[in-house]
């Protein structure tokens, strides 16, 4: 029988996770997201728009806590998705 290697893939991500070639505030992006950026940005500005839409329609209809809630997501939709386009357009990037 042999012995399972040490250098597998969940050991190398660990190990990747934790010494990320990234700085400050960047470190909170997810490492998949962060390797997509405009992809992952203009999909959150996207499911933004719809959330502010679905909040619109709840307010509409006086179901004032759900539509608090979908505006409330959307606007952090569109804020992360927003700062995912503006870290592709930095020089430091």
């Amino acid at each position: 029988m042999t012995a399972p290697a040490d250098g597998g893939v969940a050991k190398r991500l660990r190990s990747w996770w934790l010494t990320p070639q990234r700085r400050g505030t960047r470190l909170l992006i997810i490492p998949l997201e962060y390797r997509h950026l405009r992809a992952f940005g203009t999909i959150r500005l996207a499911f933004g728009v719809v959330a502010a839409a679905a909040g619109a329609i709840c307010l509409a209809y006086s179901a004032f806590g759900w539509g608090a809630f979908f505006l409330a997501v959307a606007v952090l939709d569109i804020a992360c998705g927003y700062w995912y386009l503006t870290i592709i357009r930095s020089p430091e990037r």
